[in-house]
This record gives structure tokens, C-alpha cells and sequence, in this order.
């Protein structure tokens, strides 16, 4: 495994939805010191229940995060990858089995917990059969995609496929869990 310090300053996160993302980002941002950005954040409108913004509003947000000296991003937004990796230093790809992500959205949508990572302020998370199905079917291939996209960027890479080896490059890296995230 790679050493943290050999991903830069500039670190992206990707993954399919609810395999841990956000909650590497912060543990990252608390042992780097680098501010976390979270995509679905710049993508919603806060006090809402994940509406999302203007894509002008989005790109602009997104490449005034990027345009930072130092950050951990998480998230995916393809359209606007290729702006990210041409600015990161660093890689980090985090996936894991459809039914442990989905256990992971039940538990967050239902528990509704405002201090879990990459949440959107005010917002009310209600369970979506469209959020459902993008779990358990439409980003059943992403793993492959984003893990192909990182090598092709040619980027200082970690992939975690399980849940296991994210638990190891928290222990390799003596990163601690957020709060949140318990």
C-alpha cells in the first residue's frame, strides 16, 4: 500500500454511492489538515431534500474548489472529472458489495443523522426508489469504470474493493472514523 504522503495535496475520492466516500474524506481532512470537499454539497441545494442546483452554479462551484492549493474531494460527477484529475495529485478509489452500500443508505436515510459525513445542511433524507435502483443496479459496473478512469489518469493510486481493505488503509494510515460516521 502506498504511503498517504505519496498522494499529494490534492486528493480525489471516487466510488459508487454509500460505500464510504465522505467519511474517508473527513477522516483524511482531520489527519491532512486539507479542507474536505464534498461534490453532492456543491451539486444540492442545502434545506432541501437533495434538489440540485444550476449546472452553471455546479461547474463553478466545483472549479473554485478545484482552483484550491489543497483539498480531499470526494464524489464522482463524470462530466466534471477530467477538470478534477488534471488538478489532483492523488487517487483514491472506494467501492464495495450493492447490498452493503444499500444497508449503509437504509441506515443513513433512515436514522437521518445531521452529523454524518458529507451531509447536506437542512436537508431531510427520505428513501427514493431512484436512489435505490442507482445502488443495486445502474452503478453495478462503476467500480471497473472509475478504477479504469484512475489508471488511465496516470495519478498515484489506492483501490479499496471491500469494505475489509478500507478498513485496513484506515489502520495502515491511522486514520479515525469521524463521530458521524460510528
Amino acid at each position: 500500500m502506498l504511503p498517504l504522503a505519496s498522494l499529494g495535496e490534492r486528493i480525489v475520492i471516487l466510488g459508487p454511492s454509500n460505500a464510504g466516500k465522505s467519511t474517508l474524506a473527513v477522516a483524511l481532512s482531520e489527519t491532512l489538515d486539507f479542507p474536505a470537499v464534498h461534490l453532492d454539497q456543491l451539486q444540492h441545494l442545502p434545506n432541501t431534500d437533495w434538489k440540485a442546483r444550476p449546472e452553471e452554479e455546479f461547474t463553478a462551484l466545483h472549479d473554485a474548489a478545484i482552483g484550491q492549493e489543497r483539498w480531499i474531494m470526494e464524489g464522482n460527477y463524470s462530466r466534471l472529472m477530467p477538470a478534477r484529475l488534471s488538478r489532483a495529485t492523488g487517487a483514491i478509489l472506494v467501492t464495495s458489495s450493492p447490498w452493503l452500500r444499500f444497508s449503509r443508505y437504509l441506515r443513513r436515510t433512515l436514522v437521518n443523522r445531521s452529523d454524518r459525513a458529507g451531509h447536506l445542511e437542512g436537508a431531510q433524507d427520505s428513501i427514493k426508489w431512484e436512489m435505490i435502483l442507482w445502488i443495486l443496479v445502474r452503478t453495478r459496473n462503476s467500480d471497473a469504470k472509475y478504477a479504469e478512469t484512475l489508471r488511465r489518469s496516470g495519478l498515484p493510486r489506492i483501490e479499496c474493493h471491500t469494505a475489509r481493505a478500507l478498513n485496513d488503509l484506515y489502520r495502515v494510515w491511522n486514520l479515525t472514523v469521524p463521530i458521524g460516521a460510528r
